[in-house]
């Protein structure tokens, strides 16, 4: 581990300039990403939430120079507990699920609709789950199982939730109703 670069990344703050200049520094200096991520994937080092926002503003732009931790990235994802980090690696799930250009193996796709699952229902965060059950929405797509198993999660009672968690159910359950 190099401590400077550790130092850097426990002194950034969520503040988009922060986030944009360590993500500036990694693509400056691609041989830092492996720093990057042993923070990011290692959830009891109090910063990891912090390297994860940072990943997810990599993999938006140059998501070939994470790929090579593809296979890391979904071991650790079922042990993300942090809702700050979970937000942003929901997002790199979404990002993932979207992609034309990267595919993911069985066992990959197996790894997020699980994790994904298991964020959805356990998550009261609107962006965290709008991201997770987007995510679920594009896999089901391959994967029909999922998208009956989310029809089922998002037409639980959800008078609780916020406006925009709500939202997002509103929109996938529309988009699940019109695939039939």
């Amino acid at each position: 581990m190099n401590s400077e670069y550790h130092n850097q990344i426990a002194k950034s703050t969520a503040h988009r300039k922060s986030r944009d200049d360590n993500k500036d520094f990694i693509f400056a200096n691609p041989h830092y990403l492996k720093y990057l991520l042993e923070i990011g994937f290692n959830i009891e080092d109090k910063n990891h939430h912090k390297a994860c926002w940072i990943l997810e503003l990599i993999c938006e732009e140059k998501m070939d120079l994470f790929l090579p931790f593809l296979e890391n990235f979904c071991e650790t994802l079922p042990y993300y507990k942090n809702d700050s980090a979970i937000r942003s690696i929901s997002k790199i799930c979404l990002f993932l699920s979207n992609s034309k250009k990267y595919s993911l193996t069985e066992n990959q796709e197996e790894k997020i609709i699980e994790t994904c699952l298991d964020w959805l229902i356990e998550s009261n965060k609107a962006a965290n789950a709008a991201y997770t059950m987007r995510t679920l929405y594009n896999l089901g797509k391959k994967h029909l199982w999922v998208n009956e198993e989310l029809k089922f999660l998002l037409q639980r009672d959800c008078s609780h939730q916020t406006p925009a968690y709500k939202s997002a159910v509103k929109d996938i359950l529309k988009k699940l109703t019109r695939s039939k």
